[in-house]
């Protein structure tokens, strides 16, 4: 069975957003740190789309949880 590998590149594109890595560093910047009371898909700057598209895949722990998991590391460093 093949597993899809999502990174973080594929996950902005997934989203819509910019995916190139210097517009992802960017976006983490601009949205860091993310408040610790805060789940990620919470957060105020995302659409409801994708909000529920990362709400969803967390909770079904799918494919795109581990990009998703990195994605939330990363706006809370």
């Amino acid at each position: 069975m093949d597993f899809p590998n999502h990174d973080l590149q594929a996950l902005f594109a997934q989203l819509g957003l910019a995916d190139e890595p210097a517009q992802i560093a960017h976006f983490i910047d601009q949205h860091s740190p993310l408040q610790q009371d805060v789940r990620l898909a919470d957060a105020s700057f995302w659409s409801p789309a994708q909000a529920a598209f990362l709400r969803e895949e967390l909770l079904e722990d799918a494919d795109w949880a581990e990009a998703i998991d990195e994605l939330d590391t990363c706006l809370r460093a």
